[in-house]
């Protein structure tokens, strides 16, 4: 069962991915994975994901369609 307290949304737009940031709150936020990143992520690659609105720092440890999950907690339950 995946850790719903670890998992964030993201979206794919043409070719970038966005997602909010779970640190500052800032939405649409460009982040550095191209859509190849998400299927190496998927399958089983981790990735380092350092946001660029407030540089923090996380690790991607799996993706699917719809969510990334993280090394940290990123949501309060």
């Amino acid at each position: 069962m995946i850790p719903f307290e670890r998992s964030w949304p993201y979206d794919v737009q043409m070719k970038d991915v966005l997602a909010a940031c779970p640190f500052c709150g800032r939405d649409n936020v460009l982040l550095p994975l191209r859509p190849s990143d998400l299927k190496t992520i998927a399958e089983g690659a981790k990735k380092l994901l350092v946001f660029p609105c407030c540089h923090s720092r996380v690790t991607v440890l799996d993706a699917d369609k719809d969510y990334l999950l993280m090394d940290v907690p990123v949501r309060s339950l």
